[in-house]
C-alpha cells in the first residue's frame, strides 16, 4: 500500500468539504473526534501458510466494499459487520477468540461510533462471559500517522501485526477520553 501527497489540491478539497480535522490530528475513538488528518505511507507484508500469519494468530481474512450508506463519510455498519463475520468464517474462528482489532478509526464523530458498533455487533455480542478471553483491544493507526488513504489498510495491518509480534496493543496517540 502506498500513498504520497504531491499536490495541495486534494488537501484543500477535503478541508473545504469539512472532512479534515482543524487541529491537524486524527482523534481516533476519542470524544474530540472532529475529522481526519491526511498522511503518507508505504508498506508491505507477506503472509504465507505456516509462517508469520499462523504464528501471530491471524486466522482469516475477507474483502468487501461498504455498500449503500447515507454519505461518503457515513460508513455502513451492516456492511462492516458482514465483513467481520466473513473474516471469522474464513479463518474458522469464533468471535470469543478475537483479542485485538485494528479499527479504520478515521477520527470522526460519526464514523468511529458506527465502527465500534459493528465490532460490538459482530464480535463482542457473540462472546460468552464465561469463555471470553477478556477485553477486546481496539486500536487505530490514523491517530499516529494520519489517514494514508489507499495505504490505510496496510498501515493498520502493520500496526496490528507489530503489536501481535511484540505481545502488546500499541496505544492510540490521541486517545484521551472515549467517544461516547
Amino acid at each position: 500500500g502506498v500513498n504520497m501527497i504531491f499536490s495541495p489540491s486534494v488537501c484543500a478539497g477535503v478541508a473545504l468539504a469539512g472532512m479534515t480535522s482543524p487541529t491537524g490530528r486524527s482523534h481516533t475513538l476519542d470524544a474530540r473526534a472532529d475529522g481526519y488528518a491526511r498522511g503518507e505511507a508505504c508498506g508491505a507484508i507477506v503472509l504465507h501458510d505456516g509462517g508469520v500469519a499462523a504464528s501471530l494468530g491471524v486466522c482469516g481474512s475477507a474483502v468487501r466494499q461498504d455498500g449503500r450508506s447515507a454519505s461518503l463519510t457515513a460508513p455502513s455498519g451492516q456492511a462492516q459487520q458482514g465483513l467481520l463475520r466473513a473474516a471469522l468464517a474464513d479463518g474458522g474462528c469464533r468471535a470469543r477468540a478475537v483479542a485485538r482489532a485494528g479499527a479504520q478509526g478515521t477520527g470522526t464523530g460519526l464514523g468511529d461510533p458506527i465502527e465500534t458498533g459493528s465490532l460490538e455487533g459482530a464480535v463482542l455480542s457473540k462472546r460468552d462471559a464465561a469463555t471470553a478471553l477478556g477485553a477486546l483491544a481496539v486500536g487505530g493507526v490514523k491517530a499516529n500517522i494520519g489517514h494514508a488513504e489507499p495505504a490505510a489498510g496496510m498501515t493498520g495491518l502493520l500496526k496490528l501485526v507489530g503489536g501481535l509480534h511484540n505481545g502488546e496493543a500499541s496505544p492510540n496517540a490521541e486517545l484521551r477520553s472515549l467517544n461516547p
